[in-house]
């Protein structure tokens, strides 16, 4: 098999099993957490690593909440079958960039990461990302390119693949609909609360030998739980989170 074939279908691959990236993430935290020594790191360290990282995973929500918020009916987004495009999406923040999901998803993933305060981890996690979500987005390139021919290939010669550049930015043809967000994102940011409450509950464990439940990351966590049971509640029995012409 060709090299590109074979970075195809790998891509392909990954790309219908990227949802298992969490559970792989949660398994090695384990260790990273309890072989790491918080002794060496003062309070003010720990308490700006915290607010840098909840900073870098609320710009990555961001960043997919303004993507998904301006995406019309007919993309792939959080589908996990196969590639899926029925127009490409040119404007709006896909003029800065190609991949801002996966770019929201670094930064929302890579903020969690941070909040273990182990920077070995933070790299070897991106590096991870890189090589994991490199054949996805070739994958899914290839699949826009057969697609859409010259159309894509004028508008990828000009818009970089991961770090944006605002340039070229032109406004979103399509408007931007908060409904959107609420219907497809609380998922994703229960997800993000509750790692982070992972990630410090752990933590106190592993250096105190018991678990507090009366911290700070419960209460966020049973207020982003009460909301997703809210927004799931209203798009799987009322309509007032339906839109035409949205995914």
């Amino acid at each position: 098999m060709a090299l590109i074939h074979s970075f195809e279908k790998s891509g392909n691959f990954l790309f219908r099993n990227r949802g298992q990236i969490p559970v792989i993430l949660y398994i090695l935290v384990i260790p990273v957490i309890y072989f790491t020594d918080y002794s060496k790191l003062g309070d003010i360290t720990q308490l700006i690593l915290t607010y840098i990282s909840i900073f870098l995973s609320v710009l990555g929500f961001i960043i997919r909440a303004v993507s998904i918020g301006t995406t019309p009916q007919g993309t792939s987004g959080r589908n996990t079958e196969s590639q899926v495009a029925e127009s490409l999406n040119i404007t709006g923040i896909y003029s800065t960039v190609r991949h801002p999901l996966y770019l929201g998803n670094y930064l929302m993933w890579i903020g969690i990461i941070l909040f273990t305060f182990n920077f070995y981890f933070v790299i070897i996690v991106s590096l991870a990302f890189w090589l994991y979500y490199e054949r996805i987005m070739f994958a899914e390139e290839r699949f826009l390119e057969r697609k859409f021919g010259e159309e894509y290939m004028n508008w990828s010669k000009k818009v970089p693949a991961f770090i944006p550049c605002f340039k070229n930015y032109r406004k979103s043809e399509t408007p931007f609909s908060l409904v959107s967000v609420l219907r497809r994102e609380y998922s994703g940011f229960l997800a993000t609360v509750f790692s982070f409450a992972f990630i410090d509950y752990l933590r106190y464990f592993f250096i105190h030998g018991r678990i507090d439940i009366y911290r700070t990351s419960t209460y966020v966590l049973i207020i982003a739980l009460i909301i997703t049971i809210i927004l799931r509640t209203l798009k799987h029995n009322t309509r007032l989170l339906k839109e035409e012409g949205r995914s």
